[in-house]
């Protein structure tokens, strides 16, 4: 493969933090300003995967991997009507923070640079920056809002303006992020098999529709604002609840589809699901001071104390005194820091988790859950 000419060695960068902290550093991608709520992952691997996550919509990530985009980018190949190498149609996160950019990668299925496609997608990226310090303040503060802004080549950013919008930068999580990144439009997936489950799109990761159709189950993806009435028409199997970006609470019209839904079918959710599937069914959730961003977080199970590593993207949690009133159990928990990280209803076919077992990237140790939910709808 041939290296790219690139020009972003020539662009100067600026982070600012809400706080007033900032760090100057080189620029790639799109030379622009944007803004959103600073995370952190500590994933090794697997940007092509996380940054097209439509979780992250509405956060500048910060990846704490020292070195990124040396295997380059892959194509976007279909295979079952979905990218093969994303989990999503675009770039989803407003903005990427990095220590190191690898300018020349190489890989057998690279296609461009990094910057090349931060660039294709107008997203802006800052590196050379001490993404160590960056992380330990967030995980000292808590996740905070920033503004991220890329100039043009011998362009000089204007500190005390950037400092001033610093003071006021609109919080993502006030917004229904969710409605942002899901279908408009009903999109049917068929396969060769006898079941069909409704997918309600809360910013579904493709990985997620792959495990289905890979069990020949098919899939109707839905917006996630459709009524309950509305998905029951497609006389579905079973309904599946998708991972996705915000505040769970701003999720009204789909709490109340899923606070029917899971009299009716068989009901498996994911991440943001999870949460919903708690709020629907009388829980709580909460806002996580730093959230839970990488490819090593363990679940262990609280009826076979046996532990899993899991992949994980959220900044929201169940509370768990909330679920006593309920007629969901916790099912999983985090050792690292006692949250909940799965549920399962008491008496009905209904689960979810707060982990991705689909990966991408990350481990597959709990794949074995789509077959769990398959096996429901076999008994359904």
């Amino acid at each position: 493969m041939v290296p790219e000419l690139n020009s972003s060695k020539n662009k100067k960068a600026i982070l600012i933090l809400e706080d007033g902290t900032f760090f100057v550093g080189k620029g790639f991608g799109e030379s622009k300003k944007t803004s959103g709520e600073v995370v952190f992952s500590t994933s090794m691997v697997g940007y092509p995967e996380a940054l097209t996550d439509p979780s992250y919509k509405g956060q500048v990530l910060t990846l704490t991997y020292p070195l990124v985009g040396n295997y380059g980018v892959p194509a976007y190949e279909l295979n079952l009507g979905l990218p093969l190498y994303f989990e999503s149609d675009r770039i989803q996160v407003q903005g990427l923070v990095i220590h190191e950019l690898c300018h020349n990668p190489y890989h057998w299925a690279s296609t461009r640079t990094l910057d090349k496609w931060l660039s294709d997608e107008g997203i802006p990226g800052i590196y050379g920056v001490d993404t160590r310090h960056l992380t330990k303040k967030l995980r000292a503060h808590g996740v905070m809002l920033g503004i991220l802004k890329v100039c043009e080549a011998e362009e000089e950013p204007n500190l005390d303006q950037l400092l001033t919008e610093a003071k006021s930068i609109p919080d993502p999580n006030l917004t229904d992020l969710a409605r942002q990144v899901s279908v408009k439009e009903p999109v049917h997936y068929k396969v060769d098999g006898k079941h069909t489950v409704v997918l309600i799109d809360c910013g579904v990761k493709y990985s997620i529709i792959r495990n289905l159709l890979k069990r020949k189950i098919s899939v109707v993806r839905v917006p996630y604002d459709f009524s309950a009435k509305e998905i029951m028409e497609y006389k579905p199997r079973g309904v599946f609840l998708s991972n996705g970006p915000g505040d769970p609470k701003k999720c009204v019209k789909t709490i109340d589809s899923v606070r029917e839904l899971v009299e009716k079918v068989p009901l498996m959710g994911i991440c943001l699901g999870a949460q919903i599937v708690t709020l629907a069914l009388g829980g709580d959730t909460y806002k996580l001071k730093y959230g839970h961003r990488s490819q090593n977080q363990p679940a262990l199970d609280l009826k076979t104390n046996r532990c899993y590593i899991t992949t994980q993207n959220h900044g929201y949690a169940i509370a768990n005194e909330s679920i006593k009133k309920t007629p969901l159990e916790a099912w999983f928990m985090n050792p690292n820091d006692k949250t909940v990280e799965g549920v399962k209803h008491k008496s009905k076919p209904v689960f979810a988790v707060q982990w991705h077992p689909e990966a991408a990237p990350g481990p597959y140790d709990t794949g074995f859950l789509f077959g769990t939910f398959a096996k429901m709808l076999e008994a359904a």
